[in-house]
């Protein structure tokens, strides 16, 4: 993660540590974007990613959570972001 994201992240979120060493938390893949997941973001129910393509691409996004449940009344929510492309998490 660029060090200019990392410290730009640490100004939208309340954490006060970001690790740069982001991994992409979708499905195997080779190609297409890549998102980690940094922190939850202030609003409730987004949390902020970084999204990248290829090594020099990088930025920072605020996206919704997966509203995708597992059955049954205490089912974990998908930890990713709506509209993922990979299976849910």
């Amino acid at each position: 993660m660029p060090l200019e994201l990392a410290r730009e992240a640490r100004e939208k979120s309340a954490v006060t540590y970001i690790d740069r060493a982001v991994r992409c938390q979708l499905s195997a893949h080779n190609e297409g974007e890549h998102f980690g997941l940094l922190t939850d973001a202030d609003a409730y129910g987004t949390a902020l990613w970084l999204r990248w393509r290829g090594s020099d691409e990088a930025e920072l996004v605020v996206l919704p959570d997966c509203p995708v449940a597992a059955p049954g009344p205490d089912g974990d929510g998908c930890r990713l972001f709506v509209d993922h492309t990979a299976q849910h998490t």
